[in-house]
């Protein structure tokens, strides 16, 4: 584990200074039910710098924000998010199982949600679908009048992201990656680049495997391009992340992480 001191020298020499990145994973999901407008507002509420939702596209062409491809584990409904109108999702109850005081919480869009983000905080956009949303995403994100720097796509699917740079190089993008649980690391730091430069990504990140080492990641930032890691709710493994390299840090609870976090 490295020290306290240690990472006071990581934060101090980054452009982050004192204050890492921290992302609110589906919002401020540990409080309020994921990926709905309670969840994000309370993100920013606990002082996040980032929120992070998941999304899909309705048979009826509108983007949607939902995790799963269906609607089964946060409404007791199963209804197939690409098979569905956007009518038909907003009929659902997504709060309730999180708790009573969220009951009659609808499923949100894109919109939004965009809707929600400050200026001077960023919004990442995770694409759980495939390449097909792209065309209607860039048009969303040029109604909400985000600026470039407040938008990051990300995706597991490098198809998408591939999609999205050839239709506006601007727009920022993030592969993602788990790795396999043999040794060595699978994806290998090679192939992890390649499809970096295969898709024009401009940054990777990944869960925060606790075989990552800050020499496995060091040729990210030599080639150009930045590392994040998620879902952390652990401030011992925040701590570790940050000291070997990540940018940000995703989390279910970004009042308590920021909390651990300043309290070194």
């Amino acid at each position: 584990m490295h020290s306290v001191k240690s990472l006071a020298l990581f934060l101090l020499l980054t452009p982050l200074a004192a204050q890492p990145l921290i992302v609110a994973h589906r919002g401020a999901s540990h409080d309020a039910p994921e990926n709905t407008l309670p969840a994000f507002q309370l993100a920013w509420n606990q002082n996040a710098d980032a929120i992070e939702g998941d999304f899909h596209l309705t048979r009826d062409g509108k983007i949607i924000c939902l995790h799963d491809t269906d609607t089964q584990r946060t409404s007791g409904t199963k209804l197939i998010a690409k098979h569905s109108t956007l009518e038909q999702l907003r009929q659902l109850d997504v709060g309730r199982w999180k708790s009573p005081q969220f009951t009659n919480t609808r499923i949100p869009t894109f919109a939004e949600v965009a809707a929600t983000v400050p200026n001077g905080k960023k919004f990442y956009i995770e694409i759980k679908c495939g390449p097909e949303i792209i065309p209607t995403l860039l048009q969303e994100i040029r109604t909400a009048r985000l600026k470039p720097d407040q938008v990051t796509v990300i995706s597991f699917n490098a198809d998408v992201l591939r999609e999205l740079k050839r239709r506006d190089r601007t727009v920022r993008a993030f592969w993602l990656s788990s790795f396999g649980k043999a040794n060595p690391l699978d994806p290998s730091m090679d192939q992890i680049l390649k499809t970096l430069r295969t898709i024009h990504a401009d940054g990777f990140s990944s869960k925060a495997d606790p075989r990552l080492t800050a020499d496995f990641l060091a040729p990210l930032k030599k080639h150009g391009f930045e590392y994040h890691c998620w879902t952390v709710d652990d401030p011992a493994i925040a701590k570790t992340f940050l000291t070997i390299g990540a940018l940000s840090i995703t989390t279910n609870r970004p009042a308590f992480i920021r909390q651990a976090l300043s309290d070194e």
